[in-house]
């Protein structure tokens, strides 16, 4: 088996050895399916100020609601998709998914002022939400613990590499045919992933397994994940991280490209902030069956929690404009951090509900999206030409998720206890 993982005892037992696709190829499927919402954020930003003189959107700080609004029907998508999962199976819930994402990059292509495109943009987040609910069920399908741990962490070197090379890409696009052809290959992947899901993935959940789609069946599934205080401690902790991170997506090329003038090197500097979640991720592969996902979180935590208190006091000593080199050293280090705990927490939230992986994913993933959007929205509201809201929202964001991992790895009956 590639990468030496074997699938555990959550392999489907409907599922034999010639049907089952590689491990390899499992995670590049897994992985392509996931970057469809990464590039669709990733790809539009070196666009946005083109989009806004366009669109004629008035107020700058009204464009980032192109992030955003991708972001807001994310969380409402996720609603929905995870009962569907479990009801009917996890391909026919990306399917559906797919099919409003490509509705919606269409409706974002033929856009004509900005309250069109962001609908259209919402479409999109709301229609990849299958991607994100089903492929971590496909996961949870297979796999558990600390294995779940690893997979996801190898699925996430590759996803990684869209926010590398995803800007990049879409300048490329934009300077060849204009900002509605980085819509048109948007749908192109999304077209891609669908037809390779189709033709080359079997199904993961065995009917025998399957849940009543029904108001009570969801109802039972959402009070048990809500009542589980590890979910509730994880998802709170990956919201608040995610929430700074979309702050500083939502403001990077404001921050990059307009304050530190860097024009057509945004793509680079992004491209090279994002290689270090990647890194972590490789690490975070290499480390978690020996450290568990529990300790490495912490440790990642408490690392960006001391860096921010120290950066926020450099920051306020420049008035809020550190030098560029600096800046960009920071983010390296702290974005290492959210690569280790991107995979965990969210692994760490499901682990001990897999009975009813689609509608716990579904829960977990809404709250932790809302939570982001909201915290997100809120430093990106802020921006005004400072790095300050960004500086302190990654520092205050690390310090509060410090707190609640701690104290949720001190709740009795967890799988790998963590001793202080």
């Amino acid at each position: 088996m590639c990468y030496g993982i074997e699938p555990t005892s959550e392999v489907p037992l409907g599922l034999n050895e010639t049907q089952q696709i590689g491990n390899k190829e499992f995670i590049g499927l897994m992985a392509v399916l996931m970057s469809i919402t990464a590039f669709s954020i990733d790809a539009m930003l070196p666009a946005m100020s083109l989009v806004a003189e366009q669109l004629h959107v008035k107020d700058v700080n009204d464009v980032q609601m192109i992030v955003t609004a991708l972001f807001a029907g994310l969380a409402f998508g996720l609603l929905l998709f995870g009962p569907y999962s479990d009801s009917f199976g996890r391909k026919k819930s990306i399917y559906l998914g797919l099919g409003i994402f490509l509705l919606g990059s269409l409706t974002s292509f033929l856009s004509t002022n900005l309250s069109v495109m962001l609908l259209g943009r919402f479409c999109q987040g709301f229609g990849a939400a299958s991607c994100r609910v089903g492929t971590i069920s496909m996961i949870r399908d297979k796999f558990s613990g600390r294995e779940m741990g690893r997979i996801v962490s190898l699925i996430m070197i590759f996803f990684i590499l869209v926010p590398v090379i995803a800007p990049s890409a879409g300048q490329v696009i934009l300077s060849l045919s204009g900002w509605r052809a980085i819509f048109a290959f948007m749908g192109l992947l999304g077209g891609g992933g669908l037809c390779w899901i189709y033709f080359r993935q079997p199904e993961t959940l065995v009917p025998e397994k399957r849940l009543k789609f029904s108001l009570p069946t969801i109802f039972s599934g959402v009070a048990e994940t809500l009542k589980n205080p590890h979910a509730l401690g994880y998802t709170a902790a990956s919201g608040l991280i995610m929430g700074a991170f979309i702050g500083y997506l939502s403001t990077a090329q404001q921050l990059f490209q307009i304050k530190y003038e860097l024009g057509n090197m945004f793509s680079l500097y992004f491209g090279i902030l994002a290689s270090s979640i990647g890194l972590a991720s490789f690490t975070n592969a290499k480390l978690v069956i020996k450290w568990g996902m529990e300790r490495l979180c912490i440790i990642a935590l408490a690392t960006m929690s001391s860096l921010g208190l120290v950066f926020s006091l450099f920051v306020f000593t420049t008035n809020g404009n550190p030098p560029l080199f600096s800046l960009v050293g920071y983010l390296l280090m702290t974005f290492f951090g959210s690569g280790i705990l991107f995979g965990n927490l969210g692994s760490l939230a499901i682990q001990r509900l897999g009975h009813i992986a689609g509608v716990a994913n579904s829960v977990i993933s809404s709250v932790q999206t809302f939570i982001s959007v909201l915290i997100g929205g809120i430093i990106g509201h802020l921006y005004s030409g400072s790095v300050v809201p960004l500086v302190l929202g990654f520092c205050l964001c690390s310090l509060t998720a410090t707190a609640i991992v701690i104290a949720t790895a001190r709740i009795p009956q967890r799988e790998d206890p963590v001793h202080f």
